[in-house]
């Protein structure tokens, strides 16, 4: 079978899977069992498909997802997000736009508990746009803010999702984990300063309010008291990484005894929360494995039919520069990720992206940081992005989808500015990573 065949069978399966409504995990596995019968030589396929996937999860590669689940998940149950939120509004005092910059703050703080942008957009949206639609705020500061920074849950370790990249697109997870540090910082930064110009041009959109006066010593306490501890715990995470005492898999373990320990200090731990965080570990991660072992087929089917290497020679040989396929790439993940999941785009394009952004001698870390970056927009990305209709979930009832999608915009800007940074300038992206003492 010649491979353009294989791959128009292939890939109209999928869709055709997809458009039933199953979930993204059962369409991969049953376009794995048709495909491993088809190109395998029939029931010796599905035996290769049984061992492919327990080969694929049986890694101790794939233990820091389990661990960072359950880290979020003990501190999402414990309930420590509520004083988390109190604890940044006091320290931003009487800045333009301030609801605005908690959210970006809490966004950026939240992205240890959550780990996705939809939980992320959920938790702030929740607490944070009632408060601001009491105080004047209009539509676009109230809720372009959240669905910005939800997205820094993606881009701040430890990432769950950017765990699953290293995963389906074998490369270093340690490096992908401290290669976003910077760039998610950034993008935070952007976010910020977009809030305060506009708000210092257009006040109406954010209306300043009378604050209650929070002495110094009340600030300082609550830092020490709050923020400094998780800040902690992002150091057991991705401190012991940068200087080589741990492993991922060891960091994620020393992140999760510290998170269990954080609620026992603050006297919120119970039986039921770690019950509630061992179910949502078990879930979650239950799913992602799934996720992993399908995706690990796939790529392996797409490599027996030829796909992978037919496309690969195809994008290779075409006459322009070598970063333009890559802006090509992007453009289409972008495409995507208007139309169907975070997850599905990673497991559709990354077994055919890779070897091309190896051919071409691309750093992978570099190119799987853009893509995290890209799935990041996509999730905001108008008309069917995840985030989106997360935030119209629990938005104020006269909330329109038009109010969601004119507010995400200004923040996919910066978003894309960011991308073109780090296009530019690789080393944004490359120099702590290169700075690692254990790889």
């Amino acid at each position: 079978m010649e491979w353009q065949i294989a791959l128009v069978l292939i890939i109209g399966m999928l869709l055709l899977f997809m458009m039933t409504g199953m979930h993204i995990a059962t369409c991969f596995l049953s376009v794995c069992l048709v495909g491993m019968y088809i190109f395998f030589g029939g029931l010796v396929g599905w035996d290769q498909l049984i061992k492919s996937m327990y080969s694929t999860c049986n890694s101790f590669l794939l233990l820091p997802i389990t661990l960072f689940i359950f880290m979020g998940e003990i501190l999402f149950h414990s309930g420590i997000s509520s004083i988390l939120i109190s604890a940044v509004d006091k320290l931003l005092g009487r800045l333009p736009g301030r609801l605005g910059l908690l959210s970006v703050c809490a966004g950026t703080l939240f992205s240890t508990l959550t780990g996705t942008s939809m939980a992320s957009v959920a938790m702030l949206g929740s607490t944070l746009v009632p408060e601001m639609e009491k105080r004047g705020y209009k539509k676009p500061m109230s809720l372009g803010p959240i669905l910005g920074s939800g997205g820094l849950a993606l881009m701040i370790p430890p990432s769950g999702l950017a765990v699953l990249l290293g995963a389906i697109a074998q490369t270093s997870i340690s490096q992908i984990l401290i290669a976003i540090i910077l760039p998610g910082l950034i993008m935070a930064t952007g976010y910020s300063l977009y809030i305060v110009i506009r708000c210092l041009f257009q006040p109406s959109i954010a209306p300043g309010y009378e604050l209650e006066h929070c002495p110094l010593s009340e600030r300082i306490h609550d830092f020490l008291k709050y923020i400094l501890p998780l800040g902690i715990i992002l150091f057991l995470v991705v401190g012991v990484i940068f200087f080589g005492i741990a492993t991922p898999s060891e960091a994620a373990a020393t992140g999760a005894f510290g998170a269990t320990l954080l609620a026992v200090l603050y006297r919120r731990f119970r039986w039921k929360v770690l019950i509630k965080s061992l179910r949502g570990t078990v879930a979650i991660s239950g799913m992602m494995l799934f996720i992993i072992a399908g995706a690990s087929a796939f790529t392996q089917i797409l490599s027996f039919s030829g796909a992978t290497q037919g496309i690969s020679d195809i994008i290779i040989n075409l006459p322009v520069p070598p970063i333009v396929i890559i802006i090509m790439m992007m453009l289409l993940v972008l495409l995507m990720g208007a139309l169907m999941d975070v997850v599905a785009i990673m497991m559709i394009t990354l077994p055919i992206f890779m070897p091309v952004v190896e051919r071409l001698g691309f750093n992978p870390v570099w190119f799987c940081v853009l893509f995290l970056l890209n799935t990041e927009m996509a999730s905001t990305t108008p008309p069917f992005g995840l985030a989106l209709f997360a935030m119209k979930a629990v938005a104020p009832k006269d909330t329109t989808m038009k109010d969601i999608y004119s507010a995400a915009f200004p923040f996919l800007g910066v978003d894309l500015l960011v991308m073109i940074l780090l296009m530019i300038f690789p080393v944004l992206t490359l120099w702590l990573p290169g700075l690692i003492f254990f790889r």
